[in-house]
């Protein structure tokens, strides 16, 4: 059982930047069966530049949920469950960061479908997610979004497994 995430964040750091949306996109070694997203108010600003990147804004997430709003929801939907996610140690890392705030130890095995990638389909000019989809023909609907990418995710790392 495999819970396929993608998160889009206010910067690249953990211990600093904050999670603006987060997707859980589930499989169970077979097909994908069940998905959540939520955008995430991070309760500090989100800078224009990653605004620009993801075209979540700060009046998006305003009456959007506090992480520790649904961070029940993110353990019942990866308890048990291995985290998989395209580049997991950025995802892991955060997810790990906003429950560590709250007192939790968020603590689940990983895979990385970026290194599943380039051990399963070697040769690949570029490894990042939009240009290794583009090039093995997953289409990717809502680029830098949480469920656009997990889904895309979910369809690679289905692909990868069979092979």
């Amino acid at each position: 059982m495999y819970a396929i995430i993608d998160i889009e964040t206010t910067g690249s750091k953990p211990h600093y930047d904050r999670i603006t949306e987060i997707a859980v996109v589930l499989h169970d070694g077979l097909s994908i069966f069940d998905s959540y997203s939520t955008l995430i108010n991070p309760e500090k600003e989100i800078p224009e530049f990653i605004s620009s990147l993801t075209g979540i804004t700060n009046e998006m997430v305003k009456g959007a949920p506090r992480f520790f709003e649904i961070a029940k929801q993110i353990v019942e939907f990866t308890d048990g469950r291995i985290f998989v996610a395209h580049n997991a140690r950025f995802d892991y890392s955060f997810i790990k960061s906003e429950f560590a705030s709250l007192g939790y130890n968020f603590n689940r095995k990983t895979i990385c479908t970026v290194k599943m990638s380039r051990k399963l389909i070697p040769g690949q000019p570029s490894y990042s997610l939009g240009k290794l989809c583009k090039n093995i023909g997953i289409e990717l609907q809502n680029r830098h979004r949480a469920f656009g990418d997990a889904h895309a995710t979910a369809i690679l790392f289905d692909r990868l497994i069979k092979i």
